[in-house]
């Protein structure tokens, strides 16, 4: 299973408006950080705001914070959110129709438990543990955010 870009950006993103929290990030700066259009970070940004990830601020000065504290925000519920098809095999498709064996085959169930332990497991951690090492990332990325940084 390989997941989209989309996800990998959304989940970039949270660990900087978590390392920032409850301070706002810019698309722009988010566009810089990661060397991404902000065409693509403006898309990523309005999908977290309308899941319920992030919250917006309009105006001069705005930008995005934290919708809920980042212990609360799982990966699981990212990758869902984000994700088009997590249905890793054709059969998963409603009414696919494409596959002859479909009716018996043994593959189906076996790729829903694999991928229920795969979200399982992503469910287990949260945007928090992204940032555990969260003066490392801060360094990282250049950040400024040394002095709030709690480890």
């Amino acid at each position: 299973m390989q997941l989209t870009k989309f996800t990998d950006y959304s989940l970039r993103a949270l660990v900087v408006a978590a390392l920032r929290d409850p301070d706002l990030v810019t698309i722009s700066e988010l566009a810089s950080l990661y060397d991404i259009s902000e065409d693509h970070v403006r898309k990523v940004m309005h999908q977290l705001t309308c899941e319920d990830f992030l919250e917006s601020v309009r105006g001069r000065s705005g930008g995005f914070r934290l919708a809920r504290p980042a212990e609360l925000i799982t990966i699981g519920q990212v990758v869902r959110s984000t994700e088009p098809e997590l249905r890793i095999v054709e059969c998963f498709k409603p009414s696919s129709g494409q596959c002859r064996i479909e009716p018996c085959c043994e593959l189906k169930p076996i790729v829903r438990e694999a991928l229920a332990a795969f979200l399982g497991v992503l469910d287990r951690y949260t945007v928090a543990d992204l940032i555990r090492r969260d003066r490392r990332i801060a360094a990282l990325l250049g950040l400024d955010v040394l002095d709030r940084v709690r480890s």
